[in-house]
């Protein structure tokens, strides 16, 4: 199956492929049209469009709800100025189709986005032929649903933060980013800093689909150890899960653990039910029994015995 593909700082304050889903053809070469000049492109562009450059320089892709959370606020106006950015060659897209109707968007860097970032990076730009191909891996690719979840996990933060005062998703770090400064010792999903009045967290976040045994997943703590030991961040560790049964499963295997660095759990099933996101109180450290926001999660808090 081929997916379709169409040519084409601090932060503002998923769908996987549908099992037996057919794909389009590639859109008519006249659909979008596309300019490929990045200079000319260059004077189009707003200072959020330059920022949903960066954003997707580093963390690959986004769909149209999280990129609406992200920088817009209203479906509507991503909706309208993301088309254009696609014409504009700043963006590509694809999506997969369902059995009944189709997946979102899926956004990436098109040839001018790419050209800009690798302008601004001081490096050659990829090939437009590379990008598709790049973009055509990503697509098929089987982590593409975890990506989009620890994505969409950022960008309801950022939403979250931007609708409260003096709240600000500071940095977001992608994994790749993070195996580059971590080296083999961890590899986290991401790397958060978020902070909400004069509290500042900085966090690792662990974002868990069920797909593995819970017993691997808290094999990853080690890591985490090891990372302290050699001078590394003592920034707590957050599990994000996705129903409330898988939680309480996994704090049942972390109830006798030990070690020098926090570690956090809530669960998407728990954000939901309580109608917040992932700034709310929702976040439950191992060692402790009341849940708390993630601006608090910096707070040194004396664990309860285990029991």
């Amino acid at each position: 199956m081929r997916p379709r593909l169409e040519r084409t700082t601090p932060y503002p304050s998923a769908s996987s492929r549908p099992g037996g889903a057919a794909a389009s053809a590639p859109a008519s070469a006249g659909s979008l049209p596309v300019r490929s000049d990045p200079l000319g492109v260059v004077r189009s562009l707003t200072g959020r469009d330059r920022f949903i450059v960066t954003v997707l320089a580093e963390h690959q892709v986004l769909t149209t709800a999280q990129l609406a959370q992200l920088c817009f606020g209203r479906l509507d106006l991503a909706q309208r100025r993301l088309l254009r950015l696609v014409r504009l060659g700043v963006l590509d897209r694809f999506r997969w189709h369902a059995l009944v109707g189709s997946e979102a968007w899926h956004y990436t860097l098109g040839p001018a986005g790419a050209a800009i970032d690798a302008a601004v990076r001081g490096v050659e730009a990829p090939r437009p032929a590379e990008l598709r191909r790049r973009a055509l891996r990503l697509a098929a690719s089987p982590r593409l649903a975890h990506l989009l979840g620890v994505n969409g996990f950022f960008c309801a933060l950022a939403e979250e933060a931007r609708n409260q005062p003096g709240s600000a998703l500071v940095s977001w770090r992608s994994e790749r980013r993070c195996a580059e400064l971590y080296g083999t010792l961890v590899r986290p999903d991401a790397h958060g800093v978020y902070q909400e009045g004069d509290q500042r967290v900085g966090f690792f976040l662990e974002h868990d689909t069920g797909s593995e045994p819970l017993a691997r997943v808290v094999s990853k703590l080690a890591g985490y150890a090891e990372l302290h030991a050699a001078g590394g961040p003592r920034h707590p560790v957050c599990f994000w899960l996705p129903s409330a049964a898988r939680e309480a499963h996994l704090r049942r295997l972390l109830a006798e653990r030990q070690g020098p660095i926090a570690v956090a759990t809530a669960s998407a099933e728990l954000a939901g039910t309580l109608g917040t996101g992932p700034v709310g109180a929702i976040w439950l450290v191992v060692g402790t029994d009341l849940r708390r926001p993630l601006a608090e999660l910096a707070r040194p808090e004396r664990p309860t015995t285990p029991r």
